[in-house]
């Protein structure tokens, strides 16, 4: 009885002078130079040099040039590190609150065993690895499919897969995020869409004259061309009409904001049967095909042509979107093929070629001689 008494006095004594000497540490905190000195007297060796080390860090830190310190993860773990040896590291934390390494040191903590849990060796999959590649295949090309849509079309090739399974490998070919809608491309692919839109050009006494084009978004083809010095909305919706004349015309048109295209366009289109889609402000995809026929149209041709007035521009456009875009220029997006299709000749060994020069020369239409 007398033994525990004793032990637990003991620990209260110990307590009170831990306690105790904790206050006057913080009371006899160096302040100054003089001090300092006095303070660093009373310590080991090691103690100032690890200190020296963890001060010297952070005026590392501080000696980059940006508007606040900017600890990196090396600078991080350098002053966990050194924290851990100094007694009285606090006081030496300048740049940072000791909240904050604290915070430093768990999230190192983490990692750490997060690290020493992971297994060393990646598991071998129980699925056959076929099975794995037609799952990431499924996902990417099937936006719109979730893991039970992909079960159900395995399952119709004869290979039971769970959902737990899909869902694990889905992760890699496709991401987990908002509900995908089907691409812009395959919308443009699934249906017949026209494109238009207007190319401001200048004539030889730079005055401005305006080329109107309408462009087939799938096969590449021009279908209507005009020009105009004073394009107007009645203008316009009148050259949709001669685009139509026998009311043929494709499920939707693509225009942008301008207005040059304004109620009258819609409603010529409406009643053609066609559904007007308005390009979205910041998507230049939007009308890409449309917009890349009006830069192969100044590369390939007016910036080779003084224009000199609205017949001389009417009849170079003509020539060359016509007689040379449609029917005989090749395009990579067609597979080298041309908007008109034509049948190509057999390959013979001593073909004679000819030439048949666009626009005084500027390009060539090669064909086979009869």
């Amino acid at each position: 009885m007398f033994d525990v008494l004793l032990a637990r006095i003991r620990a209260r004594a110990a307590a009170v002078v831990t306690r105790a000497k904790a206050t006057l540490l913080a009371a006899w905190r160096p302040r100054g130079v003089v001090t300092g000195f006095i303070a660093d007297m009373t310590r080991s060796h090691a103690e100032v040099v690890a200190e020296n080390a963890l001060l010297r860090q952070q005026l590392i830190v501080a000696a980059r040039a940006v508007k606040r310190p900017d600890f990196r993860r090396l600078d991080r773990g350098w002053l966990v590190m050194l924290a851990s040896v100094v007694p009285r590291w606090r006081d030496a934390m300048l740049l940072v609150k000791p909240d904050t390494v604290l915070r430093w040191h768990r999230e190192g903590f983490r990692l750490f065993w997060r690290w020493r849990s992971s297994p060393r060796s990646k598991p071998k999959p129980r699925i056959h690895a076929d099975t794995i590649g037609l799952i990431g295949r499924m996902a990417r090309d099937n936006g719109l499919w979730g893991a039970e849509r992909i079960r159900g079309e395995l399952l119709k090739l004869g290979i039971p897969v769970s959902k737990r399974t899909i869902q694990k490998y889905m992760r890699d070919a496709r991401p987990p995020g908002p509900h995908r809608r089907q691409p812009w491309l395959t919308f443009l692919r699934n249906h017949t869409v026209w494109a238009c839109d207007f190319l401001q050009v200048y004539d030889i006494w730079f005055r401005p004259v305006f080329a109107f084009f309408i462009v087939d978004v799938n096969t590449k083809r021009v279908v209507h061309l005009a020009v105009t010095r004073n394009p107007t909305e009645q203008w316009t919706a009148q050259q949709l009409r001669d685009a139509t004349p026998f009311g043929v015309a494709p499920q939707f048109i693509i225009r942008d904001r301008d207005g040059k295209f304004g109620s009258s366009f819609d409603r010529v289109a409406m009643g053609a049967g066609m559904r007007v889609l308005k390009t979205a402000v910041k998507a230049p995809l939007m009308n890409s095909v449309c917009e890349r026929f009006l830069g192969s149209v100044r590369r390939e041709c007016l910036d080779h042509v003084l224009i000199i007035g609205n017949s001389h521009l009417l009849r170079v456009l003509q020539e060359y979107a016509v007689a040379f875009f449609n029917s005989a220029r090749p395009h990579q997006g067609l597979a080298q093929q041309m908007p008109v299709p034509s049948k190509r000749p057999s390959q013979r060994a001593r073909a004679t070629v000819v030439a048949f020069p666009i626009l005084g020369g500027l390009h060539n239409d090669y064909r086979i001689a009869a």
